[in-house]
């Protein structure tokens, strides 16, 4: 399982009512122009989703400093990456993943390395487009002209059948391993964990966060992380707006669940089921080891 339809945007400033959908009425009798302005409203009330997020505590690094690190700190990002890898890769070994590459017909094209980059998401063409401006000479760059053309779509054209085998030797470099990692905390787990202190989230909230954005992505989508979180805080308030944290957790798992059903019916939701929401209900808050949780069926336990 991996996020789809993802959306990047430039966040611009916004005014408008916290968690209110504006939609435009259509002109009289002319129902394509209606349905096109409708359209458009919605992906601006997401867009405004992500302003939001983005924006509202724009000024809030001094709080951010004083905060303690979370699952930022270094035992804990580790425990975050093999929690993550359980349900991306089915291994607590995530650093054997980063040239794991393959289509899993959803829609995304190739998915690949330690967290799903996906050729139909634009995470994986910024990924290569940035190592490439750093290593020119990878044996990935030949490949930039396709990834472009097929970037939002689940198109090999181009890339077959060469490029699978091109990612996994680029694998075994260092400095695209290192690579890796940077565009996973650039895109990912930075914005979550920032997002989840200044939200008055400990260390299983900035968890719950990050592996939300990892599989829905950091998008504007109707099922994107910013318009679930949305859809979480007209629920229930988070810590930081005076609520219980683990009433605010409960409510975005389970927004995060139906937004997994909802776009795939049937969908294993085990990673929120009987991982998250199992520490959740063990009060762990912390995320604080011994840990044992199932994903797909499988066990896995951290000492």
């Amino acid at each position: 399982m991996r996020r789809v339809g993802v959306l990047l945007f430039a966040a611009v400033p916004v005014a408008v009512a916290a968690g209110v959908y504006f939609l435009v009425p259509a002109e009289s009798g002319d129902s394509a122009g209606g349905e096109s302005a409708v359209v458009t409203a919605q992906e601006g009330s997401r867009q405004e989703a992500r302003s939001r997020a983005e924006q509202e505590r724009s000024a809030d690094d001094e709080l951010i400093a004083s905060l303690p690190p979370g699952l930022a700190a270094p035992a804990k990002k580790e425990l975050a990456q093999q929690l993550v890898a359980t349900a991306e890769s089915s291994t607590l070994d995530w650093r054997r993943t980063y040239g794991d590459i393959e289509d899993l017909d959803d829609g995304q094209g190739y998915t690949a390395g330690t967290i799903g980059f996906c050729t139909g998401t634009h995470d994986l063409l910024t990924l290569v487009e940035n190592y490439t401006e750093a290593h020119p000479d990878n044996g990935l760059a030949r490949y930039l002209p396709a990834l472009r053309a097929v970037d939002g779509t689940d198109s090999h054209e181009g890339l077959d059948p060469g490029f699978p085998a091109a990612w996994k030797a680029e694998a075994e470099v260092k400095a695209f391993r290192a690579a890796q990692d940077a565009e996973r905390d650039r895109a990912y787990f930075d914005p979550a964990v920032r997002l989840a202190k200044l939200d008055g989230l400990g260390t299983l909230g900035q968890f719950v966060y990050y592996d939300a954005m990892v599989f829905h992505g950091a998008g504007i989508d109707e099922d994107g992380f910013y318009v679930l979180r949305e859809r979480a805080l007209r629920k229930v308030e988070s810590p930081a707006r005076g609520g219980s944290e683990k009433a605010y957790l409960d409510a975005f798992l389970d927004v995060r669940r139906a937004a997994m059903r909802e776009r795939r019916p049937g969908a294993d939701t085990s990673r929120v089921d009987t991982a998250q929401r199992r520490f959740l209900e063990e009060g762990n808050l912390k995320l604080s080891t011994p840990l044992t949780w199932q994903v797909y069926g499988e066990t896995y336990r951290v000492p």
